[in-house]
């Protein structure tokens, strides 16, 4: 059983329950896949096999190369990328997507589908400039949550150092609460707060009050964070490790031919 597997047999048993279906997305999102090719990639750029199923152009993908070669047979073309660079690669080319065809997880999201999901991932959470005036211990979160924030911050590899959650009271009375990331890597700051948006998105929790702030550690403030706060160590890089093949870079997805 894949992470994959697992979310689909949660969606299965409960179909009517919003949050198992958005916990399968959250991991379509994070899974790593292979996408069937018509052949090789060009260097960066692939040409996917396209399958017309009842009127709906559709790639194939799977979250195990095994899987791919079941369906397609040993040797056949691939390129490995996350669910989430697949998303909005789709999205703009109009495609929709079959997932571990074969298998007992086995699902096909139209293209409306898919550029919901990338459109929920390329969110950009809004800024603002506004200072607690109490930090307090975070409480009544919801587990759901909690889950989510942990998976998402045990992937954030060399991001930041860690992150404190904690409760905040503002001067106009407004209480909220804080994922305070320390000594964040230069540039990432918007990409973990696109991370925090996601978790509270695929938790169900669009319109819970969590808000997102970057310090250095050397900063005074931090340490009324550690008194109070709960604390999550983000994993640390050993050596940088050198990414050439398609789709395994986030930042360069590979372009379709």
């Amino acid at each position: 059983m894949t992470p994959l597997d697992t979310a689909f047999a949660a969606m299965s048993e409960n179909p009517d329950d919003t949050a198992a279906r958005l916990a399968w997305f959250d991991r379509l999102a994070a899974s790593e896949l292979v996408l069937l090719l018509e052949d090789e990639a060009d260097g960066d750029r692939i040409r996917p096999r396209v399958f017309t199923v009842e009127g709906a152009d559709l790639v194939l993908a799977f979250d195990r190369d095994e899987r791919l070669a079941d369906f397609a047979g040993a040797g056949a073309p691939y390129a490995a990328m996350s669910g989430r660079a697949l998303a909005g690669m789709l999205k703009d080319a109009g495609l929709g997507l079959g997932i571990n065809l074969g298998a007992a997880s086995e699902t096909v999201l139209e293209n409306e589908a898919m550029a919901w999901l990338a459109g929920v991932l390329s969110a950009e959470p809004a800024e603002v400039e506004d200072q607690p005036e109490e930090v307090l211990p975070p409480k009544n979160l919801p587990e759901a949550l909690l889950t989510a924030l942990d998976l998402r911050l045990a992937s954030a590899t060399g991001r930041a150092t860690m992150a404190y959650l904690v409760g905040t009271r503002f001067s106009g009375g407004r209480q909220s609460h804080l994922l305070a990331f320390i000594d964040p890597a230069p540039g990432a700051e918007g990409a973990l707060a696109r991370m925090v948006g996601e978790a509270l998105t695929f938790s169900g929790l669009e319109a819970a009050s969590l808000d997102v702030g970057f310090f250095r550690a050397s900063d005074p403030f931090c340490a009324r964070l550690a008194k109070v706060g709960l604390r999550f160590d983000l994993p640390q890089p050993e050596e940088p490790v050198a990414m050439k093949a398609p789709g395994t870079d986030p930042n360069q997805p590979p372009r379709l031919r």
